[in-house]
């Protein structure tokens, strides 16, 4: 694995004095693996045992959705649009199971892939807001302003929101980018395919778009 790491930054980086066609010389090899090893010490603990380790247990389909499973991932932080979904999941799931939070991001997400909605996850999350029954998230347009009175369960869904930024594939709700709550029955459901029920959601797709499963 090192010498391919190094291999790769001979080309990269360029060392002085190195011919491009011959191979690595041991006093070469050597200081890359140096480069390598002051690279990985920049990098912080929690990203690089997300990239090495809990990434690659959900693109090997593997994600568990428990309690081990969150414990496992970084904490979450970012920049914009983090904040923008790791604030969603905490307004609209909070109290939902892991797999629920899971499900409400990949909504969000499948949006942001869909050309219907806008192409950034803070543009998804804020559509409509400020125009009278035009939100696409009620928490944006109810009147209360958006303040976190629970760390604990934002720290929660903010591994949530960093993991699925990260590429965690998703599984769980076939291509959905509509969902509601199992206390009301809203007329756009009837028209849609309905994919799944998690907790107290349920999950929708445009009957146009073929299935994932």
């Amino acid at each position: 694995m090192r010498l391919i790491i190094a291999a790769l930054a001979a080309v990269v980086l360029g060392l002085p004095g190195h011919d491009a066609g011959a191979e690595l010389r041991p006093n070469e090899v050597g200081s890359l693996i140096q480069l390598e090893r002051q690279g990985l010490k920049s990098v912080p603990k929690g990203t690089l045992k997300w990239a090495l380790g809990a990434n690659q247990s959900a693109k090997a389909g593997t994600v568990t959705y428990d309690e081990a499973w969150l414990k496992s991932l970084p904490n979450g932080k970012g920049g914009e649009q983090f904040s923008c979904l790791a604030e969603a999941l905490y307004f609209e799931a909070r109290g939902e199971s892991i797999k629920g939070q899971v499900a409400v991001a990949e909504v969000i997400l499948n949006r942001v892939e869909s050309n219907k909605f806008p192409d950034t996850v803070c543009g998804v999350i804020n559509q409509g807001t400020g125009r009278k029954y035009a939100c696409q998230f009620t928490y944006t347009c109810d009147g209360h302003a958006e303040k976190v009175s629970n760390p604990k369960a934002y720290a929660r869904v903010a591994k949530i929101a960093k993991a699925m930024l990260s590429g965690m594939p998703a599984k769980l709700t076939d291509g959905a980018t509509y969902y509601h709550t199992t206390a009301v029955n809203p007329n756009w459901a009837r028209v849609f395919a309905h994919t799944t029920t998690i907790g107290v959601h349920r999950f929708y797709r445009e009957n146009t778009r073929l299935s994932q499963k």
